[in-house]
């Protein structure tokens, strides 16, 4: 009920105050046509972002860059310490407001911890477990956010407070019961609409630029791929009118 009471009333409010495809604000300084752009790729962690950034998001000349990463750099199979994270994410930072793109800075979202252990050794987290790594890794971004001036947005508080995280049908991550899947890491659908309102809100509020936008991350950006699907860039591509 909770979740449903925020999904309706932040859609409501942000449709009342910007109807679907008016012009508001930092949009008026361009007449060209506005685009979204999906630059997630599966299993990508900051090395890889790094690997591909001129490419698939600084070539775009962005206004707005909305960034998510850190959910494989800090498990097994991609793993990257702490340190070489922070360094990392910094200089993808660096390099996007190099070419005169604000960023809106995402934390990691929370994750299933019965799921994730099937796929990655519990000991690998060591005796504090998965959730005190993904703490760290929050309060990193966090504090680059701050740093940089940034613009920051908790998604881990949102699913975290409102998103049932566990193994009911109501989760908003995956699970067997609302997805056939043991998976405890990627959202839903409703997920995904959960992040795209949040972002939505989170632009307008701020009176942010979103001409050319580019959604840069690893699977959870993704979702499937494009922005006609049920990822976050496209609910967000829906939301925005374009």
């Amino acid at each position: 009920m909770r979740r449903r009471t925020f999904l309706q009333t932040t859609i409501v409010s942000a449709s009342l105050a910007f109807p679907a495809g008016l012009v508001q604000g930092k949009q008026a300084r361009t007449a060209e046509a506005p685009f979204i752009i999906n630059a997630g790729i599966g299993g990508n962690n900051t090395v890889d972002l790094l690997g591909r950034i001129d490419k698939d998001c600084l070539a775009h000349k962005p206004d707005m860059t909305i960034l998510m990463i850190g959910t494989n750099d800090m498990n097994s199979k991609k793993y990257i310490p702490l340190p070489e994270y922070e360094k990392n994410l910094r200089k993808i930072i660096e390099m996007i407001l190099g070419v005169k793109s604000e960023i809106m800075l995402m934390t990691i979202l929370p994750v299933h911890g019965p799921y994730l252990y099937t796929r990655h050794e519990k000991a690998f987290y060591g005796s504090d477990g998965h959730k005190a790594r993904k703490v760290k890794v929050n309060e990193t971004i966090k504090k680059a956010a701050d740093d940089y001036k940034l613009h920051f947005l908790d998604m881990h508080h949102v699913f975290d407070s409102i998103g049932n995280v566990g193994e009911e049908s109501s989760s908003l991550i995956q699970n067997a019961l609302n997805s056939q899947k043991t998976d405890g890491v990627h959202p839903t659908a409703d997920g995904y609409r959960t992040m795209a309102v949040a972002i939505y809100e989170a632009l307008i509020r701020t009176n942010a630029p979103y001409q050319r936008l580019v959604c840069f991350g690893d699977s959870i950006t993704n979702g499937g791929g494009g922005v006609d699907g049920n990822s976050y860039p496209g609910y967000l591509k829906r939301l925005l009118g374009y």
